[in-house]
């Protein structure tokens, strides 16, 4: 490499450096035109360090490829604790100020970007949606590797650079996303670059992979699939040289295998780029392989290429303190946070941090107004190729909507609530197909799941895309295709993770998964969460299409699989969240999910999570009924109840979910043929949130109308599909509280019959019946004939399903008749 360009990677790494340590430490005095003094320290030191220069590192050499080559690329930073080094280069760069205009780059914009870091009323020290060009949170880590690889799905012309620290590399996430390459089509999707950034240690142990000896992990890495490359080394101007062949090095071989692929035509690693990747439909047929494409001499099986992944190995906090009160401080554990603590009030430690940040020669970076020189910015690139103002990293710009279909073409004729019965999951299959079909061309939507799409019936997909798949196939293989869009693979991490990366990126998905297990990702959707609601805080990030739950195969008809497969709470788990983010939709019939996932894949920046049975389930509400009940979130079923308007209900039957829905229209036609005289209203909620007063939630009732709709001193006997508790949690401040008796999943489940499952949870017709004689006042002792006939089935039930293993005739072939 020429004197001059290592001159300007140097002076732009040092400059980096500089910029990261001073946010962390300093108040004022940002060019050190004076000598420290306590006041110019902050009185709270707040940051991590230790990750932050081989950050600093990788970004200085990624301006160097992208602008010489004149790629389009973005980064995601693993190690989320480098939230100065990211900073630091959008500053340098101008991203940064072009997005917040007031951290201007000169002396008094930088003495604003070091107070607001880790500041009150400033930015995170984590690489968070304020920072421009990120689109990743790292305090949680596991999740970059998956993240890089969804931004590269059908993004052909992109470059995803991925740095994955040593400590992150340690979770089961990071590990088993190794497994993506399996799944990168490189005539479709975009290439994943990772360096694996090996300092050493994490907070305060070494880390596994940096103590394994260099063959063993070559062995794990190519095991995984790829070719490393390693750069190692303490000495600067050595690791530059090494960092930048190695970088060529990468993005030559990328190249060759996109082009080979590609049939030629250019990809990453050179000026040119190819546009948008040949545009072809999944394939669908048993074991459909295609041609063995973006094979290399270095290729795995069935030509799948062997992608190439950078092994840095840098001291942990280079060229920070090497010593400190005695104790080693560079290459070590001690470098993670703030390496020189107390300074303020240690004048050792001041008089360290000077000498340190003197080491950089900022005169030679800044000018006298506090401008980064030329020979800092020599090899920065420009525009939309700067990594912090690529509009991949600000998926909304990018953003489409999608071409949704007439629901009218896939809705089930209802003429009577009631007198059919559709598996609701196989009806949206078909929608999805649709979608999947009209976006062949485009390619910005994707269905993911972990090996279940089949099983939740959404089999249709498969007419219009494969599975993605890039390993080797066999005869009996069915609905693999190197480029399909449905991705699945028995990591719902993994789901989670390249559904994020592919959102984020600007483009639309949809995540189904079993109820129970979808759990698994609580702390994945958590972070989503966190980062949708600072981003809709922030008027420079566009909105980006919702991340979408179907959670199928659900609670109540798992009773084939028993109590492991048994559990409703992931919807406890987001009503948690923030309420401006997250949205709960339970559609009691097949039309209605149709109405809840059209206006879910239409919506924007929130978190929908909709539960809805593959089982065959009754349809009870016409489209255009079905359209009218989801914008209202919860209405009154005038067909099902007996109040006929002329007086108030004696009590309300309430439900949410396909299975209490049926539960409470068989009780409400016992109740009809047992107690005609009794006025019943029947509710049903499709949106949890409208239970929730309007204050605090966007979708919830105002007190007027939750009292009309379920009155202020009438009992209410309601049948929730998760556990019972939570609808208490929702509607604890309002009036009739004190009324509300709730039925719903208890924690008692086995295999068994799907009848018995809601007899052992108390959510059967039989017991809600008897719930309504026991609370409206009067009917305990004039009814009880009727309880007891009530109880007696519960007895009959309990032995049928033992002798049998089936449920009573008289609930298996039940239809409603209202």
């Amino acid at each position: 490499m020429a004197k001059d360009r290592m001159a300007a990677l140097d002076a732009h790494w040092r400059a980096a450096n500089y910029l990261a340590v001073g946010q962390i430490y300093l108040l004022g005095n940002p060019l050190l035109t004076e000598p420290l003094k306590p006041e110019h320290i902050k009185p709270r030191l707040l940051g991590h360090w230790g990750t932050s220069p081989g950050l600093n590192l990788v970004h200085t050499h990624l301006n160097r490829v992208i602008a010489e080559r004149d790629l389009d690329a973005i980064c995601v930073w693993g190690p989320g604790h480098g939230g100065p080094a990211v900073l630091a280069n959008s500053w340098l760069e101008g991203s940064y100020t072009q997005t917040y205009p007031d951290i201007t780059r000169d002396a008094s914009g930088m003495e604003r970007l070091f107070r607001q870091f880790s500041f009150p009323g400033g930015v995170p020290s984590h690489v968070a949606p304020e920072t421009p060009g990120s689109l990743h949170e790292g305090g949680e880590l596991g999740y970059s590797l998956a993240h890089a690889y969804g931004a590269a799905f059908d993004n052909p012309d992109l470059l995803v650079t991925c740095v994955i620290g040593d400590g992150e590399a340690e979770t089961g996430p990071l590990a088993g996303s190794w497994h993506s390459n399996k799944f990168l089509d490189p005539v479709h999707d975009g290439a994943v670059l990772p360096v694996l950034h090996l300092n050493g240690y994490k907070i305060a142990n070494p880390t596994v992979l940096a103590r394994l000896p260099r063959a063993e992990l070559d062995e794990l890495l190519r095991g995984y699939g790829h070719d490393p490359i390693h750069v190692s080394g303490d000495d600067p101007r050595r690791v530059h040289r090494e960092l930048a062949k190695a970088m060529d090095q990468a993005l030559d071989r990328i190249a060759e295998i996109q082009q080979e692929a590609r049939g030629g035509r250019t990809g990453q690693g050179g000026k040119g780029q190819s546009g948008r990747g040949q545009s072809a439909k999944g394939q669908s047929g048993k074991g459909q392989s295609g041609k063995a494409r973006g094979g290399t001499s270095e290729g795995v099986g069935s030509g799948r290429p062997r992608w190439p992944v950078i092994v840095l190995r840098t001291p942990k906090g280079w060229t920070g303190p090497a010593e400190v009160d005695g104790e080693p401080v560079e290459g070590t554990w001690r470098s993670h946070q703030v390496p020189l603590s107390g300074v303020r009030e240690n004048p050792e430690h001041l008089r360290q941090l000077e000498a340190w940040l003197r080491s950089y020669r900022p005169e030679e970076l800044f000018d006298a107004e506090g401008r980064p020189t030329r020979l800092v910015l020599d090899g920065v690139p420009e525009g939309s190729r700067r990594l912090g103002a690529n509009p991949h990293t600000n998926g909304g710009l990018l953003l489409t909507s999608l071409p949704l279909p007439d629901l009218d073409d896939f809705a089930v004729p209802v003429d009577k609530p009631g007198a059919s019965t559709h598996e609701p999951t196989r009806v949206l299959g078909g929608m999805l197909a649709r979608i999947m079909a009209d976006t062949a061309e485009r390619r910005n939507f994707r269905v993911v799941g972990p090996d279940e799409t089949e099983s939740n019936r959404l089999g249709a997909l498969y007419e219009a895309t494969g599975k993605a798949w890039q390993a080797e196939t066999l005869d009996t293989d069915e609905h693999l295709a190197r480029d399909g869009r449905v991705v699945e693979v028995l990591s719902e991490h993994l789901c989670q993770g390249w559904l994020e990366g592919y959102l984020l990126t600007g483009r639309h998905g949809l995540f189904s998964s079993y109820e129970a297990f979808v759990h698994i990702v609580d702390s994945m959707v958590n972070q989503h969460i966190k980062w949708l609601k600072t981003s809709r805080e922030l008027p420079w990030r566009a909105p980006l299409a919702s991340l979408n739950y179907l959670l199928t195969s659900h609670v109540w008809r798992q009773d084939h699989n028993g109590f492991s497969h048994q559990d409703p709470g992931f919807v406890d788990h987001v009503l948690n969240k923030s309420p401006e983010v997250v949205r709960v939709y339970l559609p009691p019939d097949a039309n209605t999910l149709l109405s809840v996932a059209d206006h879910a894949l239409r919506s924007r920046d929130h978190v929908n999570v909709i539960v809805a049975g593959k089982q065959p389930c009754f349809d009870w509400l016409s489209m255009e009924q079905a359209r009218a009940h989801c914008a209202r979130g919860a209405g009154i079923w005038e067909w099902a109840g007996t109040e006929n308007g002329n007086r108030e209900p004696d009590v309300v039957l309430a439900c949410a979910g396909d299975v209490p829905t049926q539960e409470v229209l068989a009780a409400a036609a016992l109740l009809r043929t047992h107690l005609p005289d009794l006025a019943v209203r029947v509710v049903n909620v499709v949106d949890m949130a409208r239970l929730m007063p309007r204050g605090e939630h966007p979708h919830g009732m105002a007190d007027s109308e939750y009292d009309a709709l379920f009155t202020v001193d009438k009992p209410v006997i309601f049948a929730y599909h998760g556990y019972p508790w939570l609808i208490h949690r929702l509607a604890y401040r309002r009036t009739g509280h004190a009324n509300l008796h709730v039925r719903g999943y208890r924690e008692s489940g086995t295999t068994t019959t799907p009848f018995d499952m809601v007899v052992r949870n108390g959510l059967d017709r039989y017991r809600l019946v008897m719930d309504v004689i026991d609370r409206v006042p009067g009917l305990a002792v004039r009814a009880a004939p009727v309880r007891q006939r009530m109880a007696d089935v519960h007895t009959r039930h309990e032995a049928w399903i033992r002798e049998h293993g089936t449920d009573l005739p008289e609930v298996a072939e039940w239809t409603w008749s209202g």
